[in-house]
């Protein structure tokens, strides 16, 4: 019998299993043992410090242990529409982005895959590794990753609990992830960023606004004003909230809708107003899916 899978915070305690066409398998992320991946290539549209000119080599990884309601990679984080490969080719596609010069590899929703990807970096890379993650991990798991990992760039999606409960059905995130992320700057220390603009190591904390909740947002750069000081981490005020998912649902009207000017504005205004002094703000015309990666198997 396989290991039972408690490598996140759900703690599923389940054997995850093979994946087989048609069949859902058990646990929150619904993911085989094996890495399941719907797209890897060089991606323009991180952060400046992760893109930079040449791209972010970035490998999108199948199932999310959150199947947030709004995710605008549903078909991949819910559906768990994929491919699974070998260690070998996982391997071979970090070599290949690198070749194509990417910045780095930077590994998108990789929680549920930990052991393979601890596997597959047992060889240090000649660019530094990004860990993408939605920010509910648990910081038993990310200690394996010291010294594999330089960068890390954590969601941190709910200061709020009931709206991580009714939008992903998760109790505890806001503080399960503000553990995480402490647990990553341990790691990394205050960021770094080389001559040419790009990072070499450090933390970017991402939080991306949803309609009808500033409060949370809010709460969020409070919470992380107060945590780090400037010159540790970098901060990621995401506006590019557009309807997914299920959001279409009539359970969700609340989100069903971009997030207006007058939200965007009343917490650009606190952002200024904080301590935090370096990241990165987005325009109205984030909110688009033509920045949606085509999830088709490319690179895989």
């Amino acid at each position: 019998m396989s290991e039972l899978c408690n490598i996140c915070p759900r703690r599923c305690n389940i054997s995850r299993g093979v994946f087989t066409p048609g069949k859902q398998l058990p646990g929150v992320c619904h993911a085989p043992r094996q890495p399941m991946v719907a797209r890897a290539g060089l991606h323009h549209w991180e952060e400046p410090v992760i893109s930079g000119s040449r791209g972010s080599g970035t490998v999108f990884f199948s199932g999310c242990n959150l199947n947030c309601v709004f995710c605008q990679n549903y078909n991949i984080s819910s559906k768990v529409e994929g491919k699974v490969i070998t260690l070998e080719r996982l391997k071979a596609i970090y070599q290949e982005l690198i070749e194509l010069g990417a910045h780095n590899i930077n590994l998108v929703t990789p929680t549920h895959y930990s052991k393979a990807i601890l596997a597959s970096l047992e060889d240090p890379l000649s660019v530094p590794v990004v860990y993408n993650s939605n920010g509910y991990d648990s910081v038993e798991t990310l200690k394996l990753f010291e010294n594999k990992v330089q960068i890390y760039l954590p969601d941190y999606k709910y200061a709020d609990n009931t709206l991580g409960k009714r939008y992903s059905q998760v109790s505890d995130y806001a503080e399960t992830a503000l553990a995480a992320i402490k647990e990553m700057y341990r790691q990394t220390g205050d960021y770094v960023i080389d001559d040419n603009g790009i990072m070499q190591k450090g933390v970017i904390i991402r939080h991306l606004i949803l309609p009808n909740a500033i409060e949370n947002t809010l709460k969020v750069i409070e919470l992380v004003s107060k945590t780090f000081r400037p010159g540790q981490v970098m901060f990621s005020l995401m506006r590019q909230y557009i309807p997914c998912g299920k959001v279409s649902d009539s359970n969700y009207p609340e989100i069903n809708r971009k997030v207006t000017d007058e939200e965007y504005a009343l917490v650009e205004d606190a952002l200024f107003a904080s301590n935090i002094e370096d990241g990165f703000v987005q325009d109205e015309s984030s909110a688009s899916g033509e920045f949606i990666p085509t999830f088709d198997g490319t690179g895989v």
